[in-house]
């Protein structure tokens, strides 16, 4: 894949080589969008290329991972009228600085091969300080290598390895991994093992269990295998990569004598190909009461796919703790013509309860509010 730089009213955009359409200005893009009735969506920032996760700060501050721009921002809403009106970058040149978190004043940033944390960040956005090394020992590979980052209900940190490969058997226990450490880097373990590769996950706020996103392999087909909404429950679990997908589909290459019915299958099945990354429990008060405690998807959208499908956010109702329903939330970045206008990355509730949407195709990151 390659990259094409585009010039729209002065904004420097990327595309990914000639199947994605070149975007119109922002507004034309708002306007083929779709949301249910109340909700409203408009750009928050337009200056942030390749956005990617999104960490709030003190303050509002929203930082912003990317992956092929290498680099890390802070976006700043200093009048409250919902329109970022400062940005910082926080760093360059990193090596797919896709995962961010925040906790007690520092940021941390997960490149493909470490983990690094910038010190008293709030208050040195216009002068970042170097970065500290929190950990250093994560795999090179750049196949899936991106990662994402949060913080548990424990303090602990949570990322995840990817596999080197579409579908193979790595040869490094550490390859499609969960893995956690504490926030200066000691106690590293792996958690969850046969997860092909994860860049979205959150906590229910209710039961604090972890829920996390899996993208299929390819080359199965269109429709197979489906991507995954995952329960993690205890340490040393396995989910099937390589030897089953979906929790029923056997690996044609991988399963051999391997069953199904040996690794923890998933709560949820996505459509294949949808390409789900950041996820989160919605706990505010602005949106209907219906919407508390559900989870919002971001479905980057298929790249190889004979019809694409996806580049949209999907909201996952749960009922007892568990997934009942899928349903659009934010659709339209795909048009009827199959033109791609944006591809969701992450979500983020911001503490008026409105949400933020990371679009890594334009570089944007859209904020979605409610009014009667």
């Amino acid at each position: 894949m390659f990259f094409n730089k585009i010039i729209v009213s002065g904004l420097l955009l990327f595309s990914a080589g000639p199947a994605f359409s070149q975007p119109g200005r922002h507004q034309d893009v708002i306007e083929q969008l779709q949301l249910p009735a109340g909700f409203h969506i408009s750009v928050f920032a337009d200056n942030v290329p390749n956005a990617r996760s999104l960490a709030l700060g003190d303050n509002g501050t929203v930082f912003v991972g990317t992956m092929r721009q290498g680099a890390v921002y802070a976006v700043q809403d200093t009048n409250g009228d919902g329109v970022a009106d400062k940005r910082h970058v926080i760093a360059r040149d990193l090596y797919m600085p896709n995962g961010v978190a925040y906790k007690d004043g520092a940021l941390y940033v997960a490149e493909v091969n470490r983990i690094i944390r910038f010190d008293d960040i709030n208050k040195r956005l216009n002068n970042p300080p170097k970065p500290v090394t929190v950990y250093d020992k994560l795999p090179s590979d750049q196949h899936h290598g991106w990662k994402y980052l949060r913080f548990g209900p424990d303090n602990k940190l949570y990322t995840a390895v990817g596999a080197p490969c579409n579908i193979c058997n790595p040869e490094k226990e550490i390859h499609a991994s969960l893995v956690r450490l504490n926030p200066d880097g000691s106690d590293f373990e792996i958690i969850g093992r046969g997860i092909r590769n994860t860049v979205g996950f959150d906590w229910d706020p209710v039961s604090k269990t972890l829920y996390f996103s899996e993208n299929g392999r390819d080359y199965m087909g269109d429709d197979r295998p489906p991507d995954e909404i995952n329960q993690w429950s205890v340490k040393g679990e396995h989910f099937g990569y390589p030897y089953c997908h979906g929790g029923d589909i056997p690996d044609p290459e991988f399963a051999g004598d391997r069953k199904c019915r040996e690794f923890t299958a998933p709560v949820w099945k996505i459509k294949a190909h949808m390409a789900a990354l950041g996820m989160r429990f919605y706990q505010g008060d602005l949106f209907p009461a219906d919407y508390k405690n559900q989870l919002f998807v971001a479905q980057h959208g298929s790249w190889n796919r004979s019809k694409p499908h996806g580049y949209r956010v999907v909201l996952i109702k749960f009922r007892e703790g568990k997934p009942v329903s899928e349903a659009p939330f934010v659709s339209g970045w795909l048009t009827k013509e199959d033109k791609v206008l944006g591809r969701p990355v992450d979500v983020l509730e911001m503490p008026d309860g409105s949400v933020l949407i990371s679009d890594d195709e334009l570089g944007v990151i859209y904020r979605v509010n409610y009014k009667k």
